[in-house]
């Protein structure tokens, strides 16, 4: 009798414990916001502003016109280097560029707050000229009473161009020509009183 009761106690044991396990694992692992379906999502985005929201004054004219943190995952697997556009498709001349950089390893994670005016960057990314014939980020500055738009453009290459520093947005496209694995869009806007 007693032994017909630890085989119960057993089985009991033995069930609850399956129980356990099925539950646990029935609700898969837990996804990382970078996840869907089990497959890596690439994304983009900022520390210092939403996606379509405003942008705050100190990346700007109106503000300190430094470069906005930004923060990037999931780059697609083949990726031999990223290239980032920054324009301002609002402006009354046309479609500004802002900023350029290339050249960007794809094991870095992203470009801190205020990158310096440099042609080559301290994590060997080159910079290239803005519209302003400057190297490096400068804000978007609208009239008065205006509202633009910034656009952040991230690209996942499958090379690695052999571009010097100081190359304009034209040199920079046709160097991706052929070679764009994804792209991903963060969107500011700007705004002067």
């Amino acid at each position: 009798m007693d032994s017909r009761r630890s085989i119960v106690q057993f089985s009991w044991v033995a069930l609850a414990m399956a129980f356990l396990v099925i539950s646990c694992s029935r609700g898969e692992e837990p996804k990382t916001p970078q996840q869907k379906g089990g497959s890596v999502v690439f994304e983009f985005s900022s520390p210092a502003f939403v996606n379509g929201a405003l942008l705050p004054a100190k990346y700007t004219c109106d503000g300190e016109n430094v470069s906005p943190p930004l923060r990037w995952n999931g780059i697609p697997q083949d990726s031999q280097s990223l290239a980032l556009i920054c324009e301002d498709p609002d402006a009354p001349e046309g479609t500004r560029v802002l900023w350029i950089v290339y050249s960007i390893l794809p094991s870095i994670v992203g470009l801190p707050e205020g990158v310096p005016a440099i042609g080559i960057l301290p994590n060997g990314a080159k910079q290239g000229m803005n519209d302003f014939k400057d190297l490096g980020y400068r804000g978007a500055c609208p009239p008065p009473g205006s509202i633009h738009r910034c656009n952040f453009k991230l690209y996942a290459l499958d090379n690695a161009p052999k571009l010097p520093p100081g190359i304009s947005k034209k040199d920079l496209i046709n160097a991706m020509e052929g070679h764009r694995l994804a792209e991903r869009q963060l969107m500011g806007t700007c705004e002067r009183k």
